[in-house]
């Protein structure tokens, strides 16, 4: 993972989840066919509002995903237990809608995901997940 991802981290104790795309070599690269990438991220942006932090990072090291977005819990979502959720091949505008519906709702912590999202959901390398808990 790049270091420009590394600080796409939310702050401790963030009061709102963060939602973070990878808009790397992969992600958001002609390479998905049909896909508006740049309408993808600003659909994020409208319908998140002040719901969430959106940001968008250089890579997140899961290319074969491509688009992966993630979303990260609340403070008050950590303390319920959510942790980070990934997800992969995000490539559908009826995905980045049940995202956007699940974050506005509380996200990771404070609500369960649609269960289509299962389909998303992937568990990033343990290198990955090494780097991400040296940032925790």
């Amino acid at each position: 993972m790049s270091k420009r991802a590394r600080r796409a981290a939310p702050a401790p104790g963030a009061a709102r989840p963060t939602v973070t795309v990878c808009r790397g070599c992969c992600c958001g690269s002609s390479g998905i066919p049909g896909l508006d990438h740049p309408a993808q991220l600003r659909d994020l942006r409208q319908a998140l509002g002040n719901a969430a932090t959106v940001r968008v990072t250089d890579c997140l090291d899961a290319c074969e995903r491509a688009n992966v977005i993630v979303v990260q819990p609340s403070a008050a979502g950590r303390r319920n237990g959510g942790r980070p959720v990934w997800l992969g091949l995000v490539n559908d505008p009826d995905a980045t809608t049940d995202i956007t519906t699940w974050v506005r709702d509380g996200g990771p912590g404070l609500t369960d995901p649609p269960d289509i999202l299962g389909l998303y959901t992937f568990r990033p390398s343990r290198r990955v997940q090494a780097e991400l808990h040296d940032d925790a």
